[in-house]
């Protein structure tokens, strides 16, 4: 495994445009960002290393024995790299550290919880390819039973739509479907062939360099969480499309990372949410009405890190 020099969070991310080498539209950069992911971090990458070009991890100051592990079984991997950093820098930052060192024309950023199964990449990049405007594209998520896993698609969670699934109105989208309708789409039947969609999952998204020259890098003023939205909306803001592959099955351990971390993953999931929808909706909620978006997340916030923090007290 190749060591890369670690870059300081506050370091402007500048595309370099691909080497030569990387001109076929076929070769893949692999990011994956590692914070104490354990074996699975390298299920992950026996995953994908056969067929990416070379793959990047990124770890966010692990204090777990994976990335030692993952050096261990890989060793003399020549397409292997790490970024090692001594702090947590966050998923954003970490990930454009991997734009900032890969060398292809595509990026696949790939939690390290996520396995692909045989052909997956492939899929996803024949529907890359098949259309110049589309920038973005994601796969089936799916839990260990094979369930499709929420999230892998969705339209975008403005906050009366989260307001609409919080209070369990979307039954009512039966008789009017555009204003009760649920951001999650994984209850609706899977299509038979690649669709547009408004948003994918930050667990596996295949985006052209050319896309990223165009919107930008991820925003590190996210920590974790909500990173992903932000960078769909940039995106439909540019007119690039986000497509999502019904037959390309990614395995995602959802919560595997962060079960001992729950009431942090929670604050820093509640804080991105409020950032978005300052960034993105202020104009459509203003002053007291985007007051009471805020409200209503804070509020959200104590309950669950409260629900969170009694059910660790019992376990004691």
């Amino acid at each position: 495994m190749k060591k890369l020099r670690s870059t300081d969070k506050a370091e402007s991310v500048r595309l370099n445009s691909a080497p030569e080498i990387a001109v076929a539209g076929d070769l893949v950069t692999v990011v994956i960002v590692n914070y104490n992911a354990g074996e699975l971090l390298i299920d992950c990458v026996k995953s994908i290393i056969d067929r990416a070009s070379e793959v990047i991890i990124v770890d966010n100051a692990s204090t777990d024995s994976s990335m030692e592990a993952c050096e261990q079984f890989f060793r003399g991997e020549e397409k292997l790299a790490s970024i090692c950093n001594d702090v947590n820098f966050g998923f954003s930052a970490a990930c454009n550290q991997g734009i900032l060192a890969g060398q292809c024309n595509n990026f696949l950023f790939l939690n390290p919880d996520c396995t692909l199964g045989v052909g997956v990449l492939d899929e996803l990049l024949t529907c890359l390819r098949a259309d110049a405007r589309v920038g973005m594209v994601g796969g089936l998520l799916v839990n260990r039973d094979g369930s499709e896993q929420a999230g892998g698609r969705r339209a975008i969670p403005t906050p009366w739509r989260s307001f609409v699934r919080a209070f369990g109105l979307s039954h009512l989208s039966r008789f009017w479907p555009r204003l009760f309708s649920d951001f999650y789409l994984h209850e609706q039947p899977l299509p038979s062939e690649p669709i547009e969609v408004e948003a994918i999952s930050g667990a596996c998204m295949l985006v052209k360099r050319e896309t990223i020259e165009d919107v930008g890098v991820w925003d590190e003023g996210y920590f974790l969480h909500c990173e992903d939205l932000d960078w769909c909306m940039r995106l439909q803001q540019k007119e690039w499309k986000i497509m999502f592959v019904p037959t390309a099955p990614i395995t995602h351990a959802l919560g595997v990372c962060s079960k001992k971390r729950k009431v942090f993953v929670e604050w820093h999931k509640h804080k991105g949410m409020i950032r978005f929808y300052n960034k993105f909706f202020r104009k459509e909620y203003p002053g007291p009405l985007m007051g009471l978006v805020v409200l209503g997340v804070a509020l959200r916030f104590i309950f669950v890190a409260g629900y969170f923090t009694v059910q660790r007290l019992r376990g004691l």
